[in-house]
């Protein structure tokens, strides 16, 4: 045990579904989290204890009911540590969070913060202020830190969150997925990190990171208030708030491949990423959806290539823009599908246009346009993808679908983010 002292616009698409989803992006309004999953047996549902109340403490190792090839490596057991995240090598008791890339250190970490289980449960249900730990099938591990508080020993505020790992069906080569699923968040910081009932200080972080100091990825707002918003956020829905998904295929690395790519968080209409890359690095982002997109790059690296995907509906080939120009003058030149496209010079921004809407790309299909891109510089990646998205008034079904769009029939020249 440790030692504590003292967007763009609107757009013109025949697609069946349309999203209408809003995501709410602010800490004062937690949305309907996404639910933990429950059933398992024990005291709270969760299965069993992974260890008794503590500070600082780690479970024995527990074996994995499959194998699972993490960056590479294969493992077949894990530890769980209490303070919010499940290690590979060897426990890991450090309670304040330290930024990816951990070396040496392979895990993945719903919520790495300085977790306290020692206060009592009164006037909680019993079963609150602890980590469960479950297999309810062959291919599937859940991990469970249910109403936890801080340090030191502190519950008047609680975070409820879980980690599933699951064997990719169908699969013997070690693939599979981690799932986050937040229900609540109320706290970010232990008083040995600094806090102050709960907040300030260095804030928790969220992610996984492979130990190589190389590859990890790391969840936005990790280290800043902001974490508390993981609640209300989501790469995989707008309509599934708190649920994160992260797939592992092949022992391919996310975004190695078009088959594994990162999957964005939507912020305000555009897809955020943040990653890692080597030099001459291709890696592939996924967002849900469009007609076009705009590619925007931040603190100082820029983009030297990129790697549409080639659409059966899609004859013609794409447009590429300098960001904020679709004029003549604008245009940097076209480019099939398949075929990758060099910049004559390195760019922070580029514009994608001319998907067909006869593709109709289905904005809850996490596999609708997958892009390769290469960079300038090696290191850590911020950017953005905001869709060029489309509407119509003839959408068939649903009725409620129909009913919206005849009222907007005449905005079609409207400026909208789409968030899917």
């Amino acid at each position: 045990m440790s030692n504590k002292k003292g967007s763009r616009r609107i757009v013109v698409s025949q697609m069946k579904k349309v999203s209408l989803a809003i995501l709410l992006v602010g800490l004062s309004t937690q949305l309907q989290a996404i639910e933990l999953l429950s059933g398992f047996g024990g005291e709270a549902g969760f299965g069993e204890l992974a260890m008794l109340p503590n500070d600082d403490d780690s479970s024995n190792a527990l074996n994995l009911p499959f194998g699972i090839n993490f960056f590479g490596q294969d493992f077949s057991r894990f530890f769980i540590n209490n303070n919010g995240n499940i290690s590979f090598l060897s426990p890991l008791e450090s309670y304040t969070p330290i930024a990816f890339p951990v070396a040496s250190q392979p895990m993945i970490a719903p919520y790495w913060a300085d977790v306290d289980t020692r206060a009592g449960q009164a006037p909680d249900p019993v079963g609150s202020n602890r980590v469960y730990v479950a297999s309810p099938t062959a291919d599937s591990v859940v991990v469970t830190w249910h109403n936890v508080g801080y340090f030191p020993a502190q519950n008047d505020k609680q975070n409820n969150f879980q980690l599933v790992l699951q064997k990719t069906p169908g699969t013997t080569n070690g693939s599979f997925s981690a799932e986050f699923r937040y229900d609540r968040l109320q706290w970010t910081t232990g008083s040995a990190s600094g806090g102050v009932n709960g907040l300030g200080g260095t804030p928790a972080q969220a992610g996984y990171d492979a130990g190589n100091n190389v590859n990890y990825e790391v969840l936005p707002g990790s280290f800043s208030n902001e974490v508390l918003n993981l609640v209300n956020l989501s790469n995989v829905s707008t309509a599934t708030p708190g649920l994160w998904r992260f797939s592992f295929n092949n022992g391919a690395l996310p975004g190695q491949t078009a088959e594994n790519a990162f999957l964005p968080v939507v912020v305000d209409g555009s897809y955020q990423f943040e990653f890692n890359v080597q030099l001459n690095q291709r890696v592939f982002v996924d967002p849900l959806v469009a007609v076009g997109y705009d590619y925007e790059v931040s603190g100082g690296n820029q983009f030297t290539s990129v790697l549409l995907p080639l659409l059966a509906a899609d004859t013609d080939g794409y447009a590429i823009y300098a960001l904020g120009d679709m004029t003549p003058g604008g245009l940097l030149g076209t480019v099939a599908g398949g075929t990758v496209f060099h910049f004559a010079t390195p760019l922070s921004g580029f514009t994608v246009a001319g998907i067909d809407t006869a593709a109709m790309l289905d904005p809850a299909n996490t596999t609708a346009f997958v892009t390769g891109l290469t960079f300038l510089n090696a290191g850590v990646v911020q950017m953005s993808q905001t869709p060029i998205t489309t509407l119509v008034a003839q959408v068939p079904e649903p009725s409620s679908y129909a009913m919206l769009l005849c009222g907007l029939a005449g905005l079609l020249a409207m400026r909208r983010k789409m968030r899917a």
